[in-house]
């Protein structure tokens, strides 16, 4: 495999700003970060759904029940 040098690299990024445009690049760089993240994080083995925390359902607060049961529970 050759060696990849400064010319080479600014061809690349110019071309795909002539493809892609100005305003789809930032929005291409977010999505592929996102994949490669999403990629290690399944590969390590982070964010398995053993870990997956239950949301508390929200709380009314003129409700006297979940107002005693919130005063027992301190």
């Amino acid at each position: 495999m050759p060696n990849i040098g400064i010319t080479e690299i600014v061809i690349v990024l110019l071309a795909a700003l002539l493809i892609f445009g100005p305003k789809r690049l930032p929005e291409l760089g977010r999505s592929l970060g996102r994949g490669m993240r999403e990629f290690k994080d399944g590969v390590s083995g982070k964010g398995n759904d053993d870990d997956f925390r239950q949301l508390e359902p929200p709380v009314d607060e003129n409700d006297p029940v979940v107002t005693a049961r919130e005063r027992d529970s301190v």
